[in-house]
């Protein structure tokens, strides 16, 4: 059983480069929201600094696939809301199979985000455009959903997967 578990970790690389290109993503939006902020606000005090019209839709398009995507970094580093408070009265077992459950259940949620959010994208997303942007469509505003739900489903496939090899591999192990 320790060979099936070695030979599955050796993809460990691709999960860590899927959470490196997400955090990446996220750096470079949140350092956008920043830039086009801080324009927006300079440019209505600096006369010769444009306050473009469309700064404060596009930011909040930005914050919207910060917030989503760095949820589903959460679940890679195990820092999601979850319940502790009685983990010190419950045999380890069950504190295992609880975790399990619980991750379960998220990845159900990541489904549903992935296939619910593609589907509003791709309906009710492609009929509207941005106000301050009309050549822009608001399937943008809808994607980071199923963005993150993918991602989601990647990082809930390892969280799992260690769950159910912390049953078979003592930890020390390798």
């Amino acid at each position: 059983m320790n060979s099936f578990f070695k030979t599955v970790d050796k993809i460990r690389p691709l999960y860590d480069v899927t959470y490196k290109v997400m955090l990446l993503i996220c750096k470079l939006l949140l350092v956008a929201d920043i830039l086009i902020t801080s324009m927006s606000v300079l440019g209505r005090y600096v006369s010769f600094v444009p306050d473009p019209a469309w700064s404060e839709e596009i930011v909040l398009t930005l914050m919207s696939y910060m917030a989503v995507l760095s949820a589903a970094l959460a679940i890679r580093r195990g820092a999601h809301i979850r319940m502790t408070a009685f983990d010190v009265y419950l045999p380890k077992n069950v504190i295992k199979i609880l975790d399990l459950l619980a991750d379960v259940f998220v990845m159900g949620l990541a489904f549903v985000m992935l296939i619910v959010g593609w589907k509003y994208a791709m309906n009710i997303g492609s009929k509207g455009t941005y106000v301050s942007l009309p050549k822009l469509s608001r399937f943008w505003m809808y994607f980071p959903i199923p963005v993150a739900g993918f991602a989601m489903i990647i990082f809930e496939l390892e969280a799992i997967y260690n769950h159910i090899k912390s049953f078979f591999v003592k930890e020390g192990e390798k």
